[in-house]
C-alpha cells in the first residue's frame, strides 16, 4: 500500500489536534527492507520527535528504524504486527506453506509480489474482515506489487531500548493469542515480553485503517497524548 491508506485515519488525527506524516515506502525493483527502513529515516529527521506507528510489514521496518534514530521516536506502536530479529525477512513472519506460496509467486511474477486476492489472503490466513467486497476492491487496485527485496530481506536491528515504550494494536488476534506466542518463545512475538511493552485490541480484520480508520485514530490519539 501506499501512504494513501492512511488518509481518513490521518484526517481524524488532524481534526484532534495531531500533526501526522504518513510515509511511502518505496517500490522501486531494487527496494528491500534497509531502503524502506531509510524512507522512514529520512521522514524521523524532518518531523521528530514523534509516535512511529508501523502496519504489517511497516512493523520490523519501524523497529529498526527506532533503534537508529532513537531520540527521535516517542513511542513505537505495532498495528496488527510486530518486530522482527535481526536480518529476519518479512516472508518468514508466515507459516512454512505460506513461506513456499509466496517464494513461488514471486518467482512467477518476475521479481515482485502481486497483492493477494480476497480469497488468496483467507487461505494465507489473513483477516480481511471489516472490508466490504468495494473497499477491498478499491485497495487491491491501488495496491503496489512488492518488490522480492523487499519480502526476502530482513533490515538490520540493533539494541532495543527498553525505555521507549512499545505499543501493539492487535486487530486479527488477540492479546490472550499473543501472549501465548510470547510464552511460546515465537520469533515475532518473543520481544513482547518486556514491561515497555502493552497492548490495545481494536478487533477487526488485518487493515484497520480501512476498516475502523475513526476507532484506530482515537486510539493513536489516545497514545500519542502526555500521561
Amino acid at each position: 500500500m501506499g501512504a494513501w491508506a492512511w488518509d481518513a485515519v490521518a484526517a481524524e488525527l488532524r481534526v484532534a489536534g495531531h500533526e501526522v506524516h504518513p510515509v511511502d515506502l518505496g517500490h522501486e525493483p531494487d527496494a528491500t527492507a534497509e531502503s524502506h527502513v531509510d524512507d522512514v529515516l529520512q521522514v524521523l529527521e524532518k518531523v521528530g520527535p514523534a509516535v512511529l506507528v508501523g502496519h504489517s510489514g511497516g512493523g520490523p521496518v519501524c523497529a529498526a528504524a527506532a533503534e537508529r534514530a532513537r531520540d527521535r521516536v516517542t513511542r513505537l506502536v505495532f498495528v496488527d504486527t510486530g518486530p522482527l530479529p535481526d536480518d529476519v525477512p518479512q516472508v518468514d513472519f508466515n507459516p512454512p506453506e505460506a513461506q513456499e506460496w509466496i517464494r513461488a509467486r514471486i518467482a512467477d511474477h518476475g521479481g515482485v509480489q502481486p497483492m493477494p486476492t480476497c480469497a488468496e489472503f483467507a487461505q494465507l490466513g489473513t483477516s480481511t474482515a471489516g472490508l466490504d467486497d468495494e473497499t477491498f476492491a478499491e485497495l487491491h487496485a491501488r495496491a503496489l506489487a512488492e518488490p522480492a527485496g523487499v519480502v526476502l530481506t530482513g533490515a538490520r536491528r540493533g539494541t532495543p531500548d527498553p525505555t521507549l515504550p512499545k505499543t501493539v494494536v492487535a486487530c486479527s488476534f488477540t492479546q490472550a493469542q499473543a501472549r501465548e506466542l510470547i510464552a511460546a518463545g515465537v520469533p515475532a512475538f518473543a520481544e513482547m515480553a518486556g514491561p515497555e511493552w502493552s497492548f490495545a485490541e481494536l478487533p477487526t480484520g488485518h487493515w484497520p485503517m480501512l476498516s475502523e480508520p475513526a476507532a484506530l485514530a482515537r486510539l493513536l490519539a489516545g497514545l500519542g497524548d502526555p500521561a
